[in-house]
């Protein structure tokens, strides 16, 4: 009776098209490297942010690995001001500190 009642439901025990709980052959999770997260999109609207007007399409893959580097010993300097104040999470102020540092300022926190 329960199994009459999930399967109405849509609660069926079988492994289904998802994801989760160990995927089926047909629809296997793609690894990807998390900097592909970054569209051309987002990249192409920061462009227009700076006053690009046209974008090549081998620039893509060169801001992303300079995003990286960047966003990498950004991330590295506000964890170090985290560790410095004995801290176990990153604030605000920890990462405004790293931009100083860097000689970056962003505007509208302090």
């Amino acid at each position: 009776m329960l199994k009459c009642v999930d399967a109405l439901v849509g609660n069926t025990t079988g492994r289904g098209k998802g994801l989760g709980k160990g995927s089926s052959k047909r629809h296997r999770r793609v690894l990807r490297e998390t900097i592909q997260g970054i569209s051309k999109r987002s990249i192409r609207r920061l462009a227009r942010c700076a006053g690009v007007i046209r974008i090549s399409g081998l620039v893509y893959e060169k801001i992303r690995a300079v995003l990286k580097v960047f966003v990498g010993s950004l991330v590295l300097d506000a964890y170090m001001y985290t560790q410095l104040a004995h801290r176990k999470a990153i604030t605000t102020r920890d990462v405004i500190h790293a931009l100083k540092r860097q000689g970056g300022i962003l505007y509208g926190f302090e």
